[in-house]
């Protein structure tokens, strides 16, 4: 039923319950109600039930109300129950007392209308305005220790930052067993249902890859949109990709995670592909089918295969040169096209964002006597990559292939920096790179103590500097021209 008290749909259930019918044409707003309240009957005399709250919440009704009828169809207690705005006690709903028919006088429309204006207003004095940015909760779920779990809800909450969202809560859940079918309890997500609505968060991320069941079976459960941590590094790399290399990569990594999860038309498809985490291939992609989307990925294979030859050749011509080639590898955000820019006096985009930049950028670092090596920037590591959007970018990583040399860049000042080092090393194994000489440059120095970094520098035999002070690249010049040109003397 309405709020004008207009009926919306009649459902027909049986003594053990009933089935609810897509509300999507309800639509949501920021921190609003369904705009529909569920009225039904309870044949047995009992109050409002774990599945009536539970609906109550998940859907975000304006409020659920239990008619009590005896066996001869004569009304008795109503039970209701609504939602309630933040408050000290983290309450989510409110149960009102049992009343006979003929003595609940409430007037829903003008009550409805005023929790409503309650939870927005209360939504923007318990979190500062984001300026028109989506609002998420971020959800992870493991056994591991609480700093690697807070490392990695700090990562996740920089991929939002990247993809345009602001995080408003953070939730973490110790299985006691095995994932589940909503990888968290119900329970949790009934908390994270009822979370979203006081906080005006319109988007839950996972910190873990969920499986196409699991997709679908919280899509069906829970009225707000729902990705996972694979979706948001897709989402980015969708905002980052320049080239047509880039754009296609992206796109081929996006279909091929779509294609499991294409379940058919629905809320759980939708819910997938929209907004944040659904760049890329766009909403004229939820109508394809298996048949559609396996077609399109050939054309997007076919398409990446040309583009390749042309890279094909231009390495060659690069290798028929003999001109050094240095591939800056390293963790996403630690610097690389920062120094990039540093060693060859260019411009590329930088910013202090996860996969700031995504394609490869290459340019000529110049020393006398007329000797120079190719410098190549390729995008940064991640731990935990997923493995399609390794597989789709492999084209663009060809290009370590042919480096002469490989610069780790590692950002020192970053406590989880062995972490991030092994993820790299782990990466490269995988992209049967891991015999590539490589020299390890701890970049952002003059973000921590000068011994310190030398330190740390000193324990992997590497370099420490700082991209942004061109007088601390003189020991990396100099350790390039010793690798290169061993014979020269005295031209540094």
């Amino acid at each position: 039923m309405q709020r004008t008290g207009v009926i919306a749909q009649v459902i027909i259930g049986d003594n053990v319950g009933l089935m609810i019918p897509e509300l999507t044409r309800f639509g949501l707003g920021r921190g609003k109600l369904r705009g529909v309240r569920l009225v039904h009957t309870h044949l047995n005399g009992e109050p409002l039930t774990p599945d009536d709250l539970a609906d109550l919440t998940l859907l975000r009704l304006d409020s659920v109300t239990a008619l009590e009828a005896d066996q001869e169809g004569k009304p008795g207690l109503v039970h209701f129950a609504h939602l309630l705005p933040p408050n000290p006690e983290n309450e989510t709903y409110r149960l009102l007392k049992a009343e006979p028919l003929d003595r609940f006088d409430l007037v829903l429309d003008r009550f409805m209308a005023s929790l409503e204006e309650e939870i927005a207003g209360k939504q923007e004095r318990t979190i500062a305005v984001s300026d028109g940015m989506e609002r998420a909760i971020l959800v992870h779920v493991s056994r591991l220790g609480r700093a690697e779990i807070e490392d990695r809800l700090e990562e996740l909450t920089q991929l939002c930052r990247t993809a345009g969202v602001s995080v408003v809560d953070e939730v973490v859940q110790r299985p006691r067993q095995g994932k589940t079918r909503y990888l968290v309890g119900e329970g949790k997500m009934r908390e994270l249902a009822a979370s979203a609505l006081q906080l005006g968060a319109e988007l839950i991320v996972f910190d873990q890859e969920l499986k196409p069941a699991q997709s679908r079976a919280i899509a069906e459960i829970i009225d707000l949109r729902v990705i996972d941590r694979t979706q948001l590094i897709l989402d980015v790399f969708a905002r980052r990709a320049k080239t047509p290399d880039g754009k296609v990569q992206v796109e081929l990594a996006q279909l091929r995670y779509l294609l499991p999860r294409l379940a058919g038309k629905g809320t759980a498809l939708s819910r997938l592909m929209g907004g944040v985490g659904g760049r890329g291939p766009g909403e004229s992609k939820l109508e394809m089918d298996r048949r559609k989307v396996r077609t399109r990925i050939t054309r997007l294979e076919k398409k990446l295969e040309t583009l390749a030859r042309g890279r094909i050749e231009r390495r060659k011509r690069r290798t028929r040169a003999s001109v050094p080639i240095v591939s800056i590898v390293g963790y996403t955000n630690a610097g690389k096209s920062t120094l990039l820019n540093a060693l060859t006096s260019s411009e590329v985009f930088t910013e202090d964002l996860l996969f700031a930049t995504l394609d490869t950028t290459t340019r000529r670092l110049r020393f006398p006597r007329e000797r120079e090596v190719i410098i190549t920037d390729t995008v940064g590591f991640l731990r935990d990559l997923p493995e399609g959007l390794v597989g789709a970018f492999k084209a663009t990583l060809e290009e370590l292939e042919d480096a002469t040399l490989l610069l780790h860049v590692v950002d020192v000042s970053n406590p989880s920096l062995e972490m991030q080092i092994n993820a790299v090393e782990k990466l490269l194994i995988d992209l049967e790179l891991g015999g590539k000489p490589v020299l390890m440059v701890f970049n952002k120095s003059d973000l921590v103590s000068p011994v310190e970094a030398q330190i740390i520098a000193s324990r992997y035999a590497g370099i420490a500097l700082s991209s942004k002070d061109r007088s601390t690249m003189k020991l990396l010049l100099e350790e390039l021209k010793r690798r290169f040109w061993p014979n020269e003397k005295d031209w540094m």
